[in-house]
């Protein structure tokens, strides 16, 4: 049975979910509209996730996912981190900021708590990225009847996933906006730049496994959606275009950005996280490289980044800033227009979201 019929869903549509770019506000209009709306909750505390997972069935009874990330917490590398820190100095000095912090908020990864949240507020679909968490906490979110799915971005990937437990893949390819799913790679940084583009690798993940397949990374149009589901996956994932709804959380620098020319040109770069990620280019990455040995180990990288980013946004500037945004920024940002009628009005999730489904349908 396909995903769309067993979830019952209207559309063939996930809302990729995109930590600090969207809330509930996105995940229910998309789930009302009858695509599979989902909510990040990397950067949320149990607290927070079950505030916005009870706004969330408030508003619907439709499916929704929560989307959790699974990286292990790196050893500490006073090495390491004077490196990243000596690599920085010179942007430092160049603001007139003196002191480069050490310690700050950092991503969560899914533990036995968060496993708790999952099994309180039962979801229809549990989404991972960088692999699976530990064997007892997919057997417990499998417990609760919820569906689990998790990124893969190469082959491998996906039998790793499927041989672990997972009910779905998405097939992530080098297109995606946001952090690469890698989880099997022993050097993340080098690889990345070689991973295949979401046409080649959905087709070999389709061959590889035995369970759905959801398409994701560079999928902004009705063209590349049906494109993908012609191809064989069930579902197709979508996160850029929805940056550009009413509902996306992103900053006005990000905003701004986004609608410019220069949004067109995007690369992966690991000097936001430490992990490799697509965004739109900034200062930093030129400066330095978009992919630099020395950036400090995922998710403590950007803990040094923040009074540059804040003392640069303060004056409009984006020099320091993660704008993540796929490949497909540009056809992204044409189809929102497309349904708003403006390039100087947002469409809301619901409304592209039903564009969307009604044109991809046809």
């Amino acid at each position: 049975m396909s995903l769309v019929a067993s979830l019952g869903l209207d559309s063939p549509i996930v809302q990729a979910p995109m930590a600090g770019a969207n809330g509930c506000d996105m995940t229910i209009a998309v789930t009302a509209s009858g695509a599979l709306g989902s909510l990040p909750c990397a950067m949320l505390n149990a607290d927070e996730i079950i505030a916005e997972t009870d706004r969330i069935k408030a508003a619907t009874n439709k499916p929704f996912n929560l989307n959790f990330f699974c990286h292990r917490t790196p050893a500490d590398d006073p090495d390491g981190m004077r490196r990243w820190h000596t690599l920085l100095k010179p942007f430092f000095d160049d603001e007139g900021i003196t002191d480069i912090p050490t310690s700050g908020p950092v991503r969560r990864p899914f533990d036995d708590a968060l496993c708790d949240v999952v099994e309180a507020c039962k979801p229809a679909v549990v989404s991972f990225h960088f692999g699976l968490p530990a064997a007892t906490s997919v057997r417990r979110v499998k417990e609760a009847g919820c569906l689990l799915i998790s990124s893969a971005t190469t082959v491998d990937e996906a039998r790793w996933l499927v041989a672990n437990g997972c009910d779905a893949i998405i097939a992530q390819g080098t297109e995606a906006g946001g952090h690469r799913a890698m989880f099997l790679s022993d050097n993340p940084v080098s690889d990345a730049p070689m991973q295949p583009g979401t046409m080649a690798l959905l087709p070999d993940i389709l061959d590889a496994v035995d369970v759905p397949v959801i398409a994701a990374g560079g999928i902004s149009d009705i063209q590349t959606a049906r494109a993908a589901l012609a191809m064989g996956a069930d579902l197709v994932q979508m996160g850029t275009i929805y940056l550009f709804t009413a509902e996306a959380r992103v900053s006005p620098i990000h905003r701004q950005a986004l609608s410019g020319a220069e949004a067109d040109d995007t690369a992966l770069t690991n000097l936001f996280s430490g992990r490799p990620a697509r965004g739109l280019v900034t200062r930093l990455m030129r400066d330095i490289g978009p992919l630099n040995e020395h950036a400090a180990a995922f998710p403590l990288a950007g803990i040094a980044l923040a009074p540059l980013k804040k003392k640069a946004e303060a004056g409009g500037r984006a020099d320091y800033s993660s704008l993540w945004a796929g490949q497909g920024v540009a056809s992204a940002r044409r189809t929102a227009q497309q349904v708003s009628g403006s390039a100087n009005v947002l469409p809301g999730a619901a409304d592209l979201t039903r564009y969307l489904t009604e044109n991809i349908k046809r």
